[in-house]
């Protein structure tokens, strides 16, 4: 924090600021940005303030405004976005600042929608991003160890920071300069790698803090999970719950800077989902107790376009269940639940802001946080942790229905205008619709040969470490040697072939004997070590033995990451010989790093003319190692795209030289899935789908990458799918539902009565709306009284109004969207009196 005017105190400003590191609020001043216990201030202006991750490399420029205009919509006050250090230093002293890691665009381009920014600087961001974020280059700095009282690690950090600062300063990007960043933040989640390493991390927790308040950005520094950040850096919570959490100095605001919206995808993994109405839970509680900062991690998640994704096992889509989708499409109800929390707590806000909350017991589980304006009048928050049962409770003379796990907003203390767990917003679903490809793609193939030789191909004793041999410029390492079979070995008469075995430190490996392909073996995110123990079919003579070792994402997260190994270490045996076993490991070794494929670039427009591609029967014998491509024209239509590659089993893809990522879906899900229940203590293993199937089957195509004609994909496959059954999809609106309460407060409904406008309570209404460009082509099921069931699965209950279809019929139909009163008249009259009764319906998005 640096400040903007002078000071109110008798003392110099060089003291006065040497006074304002020390202690904060050692003396009255005025500055652009500051903070106390209550809030950020922000021109003299304590705020609640709502903020959402949206990644700058993780979308194309071109998603960008819509994606920061849907956040505004959304109810967002602030951007917050790392710094990707290894995109923007991908070698040392040369910077790259442009296409998706155009930070200053991105930045401005959110100053311009009203929005204020929270630069995570970091440097290191874990955000299960390739290598935490670091340039694999940092690793080979002699004497150099990361993220501890390291001199070789701390000069490159503060010199990567400084550039990224003096690059914000010099735009004029800091809130101080009349820019939009607000916050700025210093290392990541630092707390549990200080706590194991001891000393050495608490003098660099220290230095880091230093060094990040010396370069003056006019705005707060702030650590997450690092309990003992030094003054002034505020300390700030991440998880799925904060609202136990304090900042560790009683003169700062509690802030949350990871809300964690749901989970990222892995490889082998089911896809995570939290419930909306958990979601809000967790934040109003948070807000109820005391928290004035929320940032939504992610709110857009996005893709791990390339080779960018870490882990290992990482899969390409980061969707993270966040309110925007992979595609930038709004998630319903995520997006429009949490936008109606969001006004609701900016309705409370004058009143957040300016005192300590009165806790007020109503039962067992139930509690009511009240907070009063200075200049009269409250707002209150009453919360029911009871996981089972409703509660009707008594808040000042009035009684109020609490769903179970669930928090009701009364910004004037009287009228309900939120509760978590009544969901007002519509619901969608979504699907995947095929692209009319005029006979789909006509595919030419090209066959990558096993342990092809070259110049670039070396030989050495013993097994080389992968990571330091690639040092990461490829996914792939081929590991070479030859073995002598003896005429006299004796399976050789027997047909019970040799064991090879092959102990690698991840992450996957296919064996070939003699150029044919013999197996293949892979871990996962929690055991990426794997052991290939299996029979190989050996002749007589010299025989070759190719292992190509695969990486999936270097790690990101974890002690020490930097030291991790990958590739064949060993041993590497035959066992099954005359002589017992056989170790190969200390025999000579050729090496190739990449493939031919790859430095032919026949990704590329220009490398893939390079080679003879085969056409017709060829490109069906689903050959290992296998390079496809083929040429299409772009759709009609700005529907967000994704290629379908359920037919196919594990390699890579481009459009145009452009690298959408790692597919994997021959990998399927491994876990437990089934109904989710929004109700109690949500964590990544709770809710999940996919269960059985790809880990991932489709793949995010940014329209912006596309010409009108002519566009080349290419396919390298390294297990042998089909590329006949790849497909070109558009994301859709498939189906959206409405179920809502007859009486469900609502927050126009509040506004309307708060400006006298209507003296009694209003009765919601049921918002439908198909995605752009769609219609709503029929109701497939509307009941007004006590329908059962979700989104999808809706049936009739006890209760039903024969008319219910007819409102929806007549109003909807044909329609974009439509909006119809939850009322018994609209609905032929009450079908059941003194029930309470509910609106659910789906309608057909085409």
């Amino acid at each position: 924090m640096a400040l903007k005017k002078t000071s109110m105190c008798n003392s110099s400003n060089a003291l006065l600021v040497l006074l304002f590191l020390v202690s904060s609020l050692a003396c009255s001043v005025t500055a652009s940005v500051s903070y106390d216990s209550k809030a950020i201030t922000i021109n003299g202006q304590r705020r609640i303030l709502i903020s959402g991750s949206i990644h700058y490399p993780r979308s194309s420029p071109e998603m960008w405004p819509d994606l920061i205009q849907k956040a505004k919509e959304g109810g967002l006050d602030v951007i917050q976005t790392y710094v990707f250090w290894n995109g923007h230093e991908p070698s040392p002293g040369k910077y790259y600042f442009e296409g998706n890691y155009d930070l200053v665009k991105f930045v401005k381009l959110a100053k311009e929608a009203g929005l204020y920014v929270h630069l995570r600087i970091g440097p290191y961001i874990c955000a299960e991003w390739n290598f935490g974020g670091f340039p694999v280059w940092l690793k080979y700095i002699p004497g150099i160890n990361f993220r501890t009282d390291n001199g070789p690690f701390k000069a490159q950090m503060q010199k990567f920071t400084t550039k990224v600062v003096n690059m914000m300063k010099a735009e004029r990007l800091f809130e101080t300069q009349g820019g939009p960043i607000i916050l700025s933040q210093i290392e990541n989640e630092y707390g549990p790698m200080e706590y194991e390493i001891g000393s050495p991390g608490k003098a660099y927790t220290k230095w880091a803090a230093e060094m990040a308040v010396g370069l003056r950005t006019g705005v707060p520094w702030v650590m997450c999970k690092q309990d003992d950040a030094p003054d002034p850096i505020i300390n700030t919570c991440n998880g799925f719950y904060c609202d136990y959490f304090s900042p560790n100095k009683a003169y700062k605001p509690k802030m949350w800077t990871e809300a964690w919206t749901g989970w990222f995808t892995q490889f082998g993994g089911p896809v995570p989902h939290r419930p909306a109405e958990d979601m809000a839970f967790s934040v109003a509680r948070f807000i109820q107790k005391g928290g004035s900062f929320i940032n939504y991690y992610m709110y857009h998640g996005g893709t791990n376009f390339g080779r960018t994704a870490g882990g290992p096992f990482i899969a390409t889509s980061y969707d993270y269940d966040a309110p925007l989708d992979e595609y930038g499409l709004l998630r319903q109800p995520k997006w429009g639940h949490l936008k109606d929390l969001h006004r609701a707590i900016k309705l409370c806000e004058p009143a957040l802001v300016s005192g300590d909350a009165t806790v007020i017991p109503l039962g067992n589980y139930q509690e009511a946080h009240v907070f009063n304006y200075k200049a009269g009048g409250c707002a209150a928050f009453l919360a029911n942790y009871h996981q089972r049962s409703f509660a009707k409770v008594s808040f000042r003379n009035m009684h109020y229905n609490l769903p179970p796990w669930s928090i009701s907003i009364l910004p004037d203390c009287k009228n309900t205008v939120y509760n978590t767990a009544r969901v007002g917003a519509q619901s969608a679903r979504m699907k995947m619709t095929p692209v009319p490809m005029h006979g789909g793609f006509s595919w030419q193939a090209y066959n990558e040969e096993p342990s092809a030789s070259g110049d670039s191909t070396f030989t050495m004793v013993g097994l080389l470490e992968q990571i330091n041999t690639t040092r990461d410029v490829s996914d792939y390492l081929w590991y070479m040697t030859d073995v002598h079979i003896d005429p006299s070995e004796g399976f050789l008469r027997s047909g019970k072939y040799p064991v090879l075995g092959v102990l690698s430190a991840g992450h996957a490996l296919h064996v070939f004997i003699n150029g044919q392909l013999s197996g293949t073996a892979y871990g996962s995110l929690d055991f990426p070590k794997l052991t290939f123990t299996q029979g190989v079919k050996l002749r007589a003579g010299v025989n070759k033995i190719s292992l190509l070792s695969i990486a999936v994402g270097l790690p990101n997260v974890g002690p020490h990451f930097e030291t991790w190994n990958a590739g064949i270490l060993g041993p590497v045996t035959l066992n099954g010989l005359n002589e017992g076993r056989r170790d190969l490991s200390w025999q000579k070794w050729s090496y190739k790093i990449g493939l031919h494929g790859e430095a032919l670039g026949l990704h590329s427009i220009s490398g893939s003319s390079s080679v003879e591609w085969a056409e017709g029967s060829l490109v069906a014998q689903r050959q290992p190692l296998s390079w496809y491509k083929t040429t299409f024209n772009a759709p009609a239509g700005n529907s967000p795209l994704a290629l379908d590659m359920g037919s196919m089993g594990k390699g890579q893809i481009w459009i145009n030289g452009q690298h959408v990522g790692r597919h994997w879906p021959a990998y399927k899900a491994s876990g437990t899935c089934g109904d989710c229940s929004y109700i109690g203590t949500y964590n990544e293993k709770k809710c999940s789908t996919n269960c059985g199937e790809a880990s991932q089957r489709w793949y995010h195509v940014p329209q912006s990458w596309l010409k009108p004609t002519g566009n080349l994909l290419v396919v390298f496959e390294e297990w042998g799918g089909d590329p006949n059954g790849i497909s070109l999809v558009r994301r859709d609106v498939d189906s959206v539902c409405a179920d809502i309460y007859e009486w469900q407060p609502t927050l126009m409904n509040y506004q309307m009565q708060a400006s006298g406008k209507v003296n009694k309570p209003l009765r919601p209404k049921a918002h439908l709306s198909c995605g752009p460009g769609q219609k709503i082509r029929s109701i497939k099921f509307a009941s007004f009284g006590t329908p059962e069931g979700v989104c999808g699965s809706y049936r009739q209950g006890s209760c039903h109004a024969f008319h219910s279809y007819d409102a929806f019929n007549n109003l909807c139909v044909g329609q974009n969207s439509c909006s119809v009163t939850v009322a018994p008249e609209m609905f032929g009259g009450d079908p059941c009196l003194n029930v309470m009764k509910k609106l659910a319906v789906e309608a057909i998005c085409s």
